[in-house]
């Protein structure tokens, strides 16, 4: 029993080589954001990625965008995104009409928000405006004022149905009611 704690202590640490993660955590940055963020944003600029409007910047006019966006600053405008994601930061103040795949709303929005697939509007999140959207969330506690629009999304339109089989009746039968009831063991003579 002796012997056993000993041998559960662990080993001490030698002060000779402090560690990275050490010298990162004195100098206050969290060790997840400086391991792991470089990482991140390299895998999203090879992937595409996405742009990001700081929360000091001011833009007036129309954005159009091929890439997933957040914004964090001040827009005032248009923002379109067809084919991808808008997320409003919880510093972003937009003033604009969106049309967007999917929207994610942390900060305030005024104006019409129109998805092909989603919003989400976070609890801290204000939004004016109407939307139109297949599938919204709202979290309990976010301010909206307006209409909400929920569009079915559209399915492919199956191709034009084949005709239905008739029966070709080889019985010598008249009625089609009494071809279509012949099968292939049905033969009456």
């Amino acid at each position: 029993m002796w012997n056993r704690r000993k041998e559960e202590e662990p080993a001490p640490r030698t002060a000779s080589a402090p560690s990275a993660s050490s010298e990162l955590a004195k100098e206050g940055i969290p060790m997840s954001t400086s391991s792991s963020r470089p990482t991140d944003m390299r895998t999203d600029l090879v992937r595409g990625g996405s742009a990001v409007i700081g929360k000091s910047v001011i833009l007036k006019g129309q954005i159009y965008g091929r890439e997933d966006l957040t914004i964090d600053g001040e827009i005032e405008g248009t923002v379109e995104l067809q084919e991808h994601r808008l997320t409003i930061g919880p510093n972003g103040k937009v003033v604009a009409t969106i049309k967007a795949r999917e929207v994610l709303v942390l900060g305030t929005v005024h104006g019409n928000i129109e998805t092909r697939e989603k919003i989400d509007i976070r609890k801290e999140a204000k939004v004016v405006g109407d939307i139109r959207t297949a599938r919204i969330v709202i979290e309990d506690g976010a301010y909206f004022k307006g209409s909400i629009d929920i569009v079915r999304a559209e399915a492919p339109k199956p191709a034009a149905a084949p005709p239905k089989p008739q029966a070709v009746a080889s019985t010598g039968s008249s009625t089609p009611a009494a071809a279509a009831g012949a099968g292939a063991g049905d033969i009456k003579r």
